[in-house]
């Protein structure tokens, strides 16, 4: 298997469809690969949903779905393999129970499949390994959704900075080029609107028309020489 999705096919579950649909449209502005976004190790790691399960939803087959209990064994694996200690050795039972404000005996029934996961019992692992609301229960499709959307999030923002800095040199670009022409750099200089506006304040006709014969003789001094 794979660790890249090249391209997104029709997805049977509507809002993991639309988010899908989405996360490649902004993949292709931003000239990603669909493999690097829909990377199903990550996406994975990130919905706690196996990979060959991503898989097969992003390819718009169903998938079945395990039983809560299931789920959540499958999941608190997942994330015993993935968020270790920073030695890089994953965290013990007891860790694990002191953690979560619960005895070592219910923090070994619970990763043991001995005991069903009640949600406080989800709500206090989920906090102590730093995951989101749901990480321990949610539906298949709705986690691999949410991760994607999670997925869309930073590729928009990457796409807005882009376009901050695109805008950015266009107008160092403009800048650039009114500095060679003398009329633009006055304009430039003393601003249009600002002209504009202090005019618009003095009292009468006549104020004005001297205003714009002080400009017209202006303009016509730095007006570049006919040949």
């Amino acid at each position: 298997m794979t660790d890249g999705f090249p391209a997104p096919v029709a997805v049977a579950n509507m809002p993991l469809a639309a988010t899908v649909t989405r996360v490649a449209e902004l993949a292709d502005k931003l000239g990603r690969a669909h493999s690097e976004v829909f990377d199903l190790r990550r996406l994975s790691e990130a919905s706690g949903v196996p990979t060959d399960v991503v898989r097969t939803l992003l390819e718009g087959r169903p998938a079945g779905e395990p039983d809560l209990q299931a789920r959540f064994l499958q999941r608190l694996d997942l994330l015993r393999r993935t968020r270790v200690k920073p030695n890089g050795r994953r965290y013990t039972q007891q860790e694990i129970a002191d953690g979560a404000a619960m005895s070592r005996q219910q923090a070994g029934a619970l990763i043991n499949g001995d005991r069903r996961p009640t949600m406080e019992h989800c709500d206090a692992i989920q906090r102590f390994f730093g995951v989101h609301a749901g990480f321990l229960t949610a539906h298949d499709a709705d986690a691999l959704t949410d991760a994607l959307l999670r997925t869309e999030q930073q590729l928009l923002q990457d796409f807005a900075g882009r376009e901050r800095d695109r805008e950015r040199r266009e107008s160092v670009g403009s800048k650039s080029d009114s500095a060679d022409d003398p009329l633009a750099r006055l304009l430039q200089n003393h601003g249009v609107r600002g002209i504009a506006w202090r005019a618009a304040q003095l009292p009468s006709d006549k104020h004005r028309d001297k205003v714009t014969e002080w400009l017209d003789m202006l303009l016509e001094s730095v007006k570049p020489n006919e040949s």
